[in-house]
Parts: C-alpha cells; structure tokens; sequence
C-alpha cells in the first residue's frame, strides 16, 4: 500500500502537470501578450512605416532616372519595392530587443524564467509577434506600391508567400536583436550597437542595387548576410517577372538555417539577462 504523503505527493505533482500548458499554448500566450502590447502602441507602427514611404517617392523616382542600374529588365522601383519592404523588416525588428531590456529593468524577465514556460517558448513567442509588426508595414508599403504603378504579382499564393518572407525575416531580425539585447544588457549600448549595425545590413545586400554591382569584397560580405536572401525572395515573390539569384529553396533553406541557429545562440543567453 502506499503510504498518505507519498498519495498526497502524487496528486500534486498530476494537478501541477495539468496546470502547466503544453508548448505551443506557451508560445502563444507569449504572442498573445506581445501582439496586446503593440496595439496599444499604434503610433509606433505607423511611425515606422515613414521612412519606407519617403524611400520610395524621393528616392525611387530619383534614382529611377538612372539607366546605368542593371535591374535586369524590372523599372528601378519594381526593383526597389521589395527592397523596401526588406529595410522595413529589418529596422523594425533589429531594435525589438529593447523592450527586452526593458523588461529585465522591470523584472519582467526573472518572472518569465521562473513560469512553467520553456526558454524557447519564450523565445519563439516573441520572435513570431515581431513579425506581425512587419506584416503591418507590409500591407502600408504594398499600398504604395500599387499607388505608384509597380508591376506586382498580385495573385493569392504570392501574396501569401510574401507575407510568409516577412514573418520569417522579422522573426530572424527580432532574434538577433535579442541576441545584442542579452549580451549589453543596456538600452544606451543597444541603442548605439543597433544604429552601427543597420545600415551596414541594409548597403551590404542587394536592397537598392543588384549584388552584380558590388566590388568583390563586398560581394563576399553580401553572400553572407541574411538580409540579401530575404531581399531575393521578396523579389522573386513580390514582383511580376523578377527572377531568383539562387532560387527561392536556397533562400528559405539559408533564412531558415540562419533562425534556428539564432534561436539557439539566444536560448542559452536569455537567462543570463538577469545577472
């Protein structure tokens, strides 16, 4: 027979077992609260989606003028909207790392730990609601886009298939802005590390101009930068009779890669910022 403790023991352990959620309810409670947070913040989004614009209606109609732009048969803005879209993402995201940091300030974080939720639940969690911060900018930038007559694919699958890129893409950016968020664990330091890396990330891609055009140093630090997969994609997807550099399975297969290693790095770092 067993013993009273041991009975009551049992019955505690099941009850606790019960109450905990299983992973994919972890993550999206995480999204849930993420995605409340930023409705509250309207502003924030639609502030970010300035700079695109202006990209767009100043800097594309200049540059548009130049034929020395091998775009490979697109107009210089078919060929820049995406790009567009990209830097979108990407400025978006790369500074998502901050409400981290303001939330191991508020103790938020030592809270998150110490729940039955797994780190890379956490994780995951947030790095899926940034993406909805791009899909956002997305709908914003497809807008302008067909204002200014750009020959897009407007059909179902294409459309999905971007919106896809820009989840994925917001997702790898969110994570490596978590990434510099564990490692400073300063909103002044990140605020400075962020501001270096973005536009290295942005001119270091084939964003604004086709990576043909780069000087072969350049061309090395394009291959290995995220950001010009994204780009391809988008492009391949976004726009009516673009053609991939790589095809659009090396693009994924490389973002892909590129997240769950991002995920790794930041799952084991994530506890580490609260000491």
């Amino acid at each position: 027979m067993y013993n009273k403790p041991e009975v009551q023991q049992a019955d505690t352990a099941n009850e606790a077992f019960k109450l905990k959620p299983v992973y994919w309810e972890q993550i999206l409670a995480i999204v849930d609260v993420e995605i409340r947070k930023m409705l509250r913040e309207p502003t924030e989004i639609f502030s970010r989606a300035v700079q695109p614009i202006l990209w767009l209606l100043i800097f594309g109609q200049v540059f548009g003028k130049l034929s020395e732009i091998p775009t490979g048969g697109l107009s210089y803005q078919a060929f820049m909207v995406p790009g567009i879209l990209a830097q979108s993402v990407l400025f978006s995201a790369i500074f998502y790392g901050i409400n981290v940091i303001w939330e191991k300030d508020m103790g938020v974080v030592h809270k998150l730990l110490v729940s039955p939720a797994r780190r890379s639940a956490l994780i995951l969690g947030k790095s899926i609601s940034a993406g909805f911060r791009g899909l956002i900018q997305a709908s914003i930038i497809y807008i302008v886009a067909l204002f200014m007559h750009v020959g897009m694919n407007e059909d179902l699958p294409h459309i999905l298939g971007v919106l896809l890129t820009v989840v994925l893409g917001s997702a790898i950016f969110s994570t490596f802005s978590l990434i510099i968020a564990c490692i400073v664990k300063s909103r002044d330091r990140f605020m400075g590390i962020g501001q270096v890396l973005t536009m290295p990330l942005f001119f270091a891609s084939s964003a604004i101009y086709p990576i043909a055009m780069m000087p072969d140093w350049l061309k090395a630090i394009a291959r290995f930068n995220p950001l010009t997969y994204l780009v391809d994609a988008m492009r391949t997807l976004m726009i009516h009779g673009a053609r991939s550099i790589d095809g659009l399975g090396i693009d994924f297969a490389v973002m892909g890669l590129v997240y769950v290693v991002f995920l790794v790095i930041v799952t084991r770092l994530y506890p580490g910022l609260v000491r």
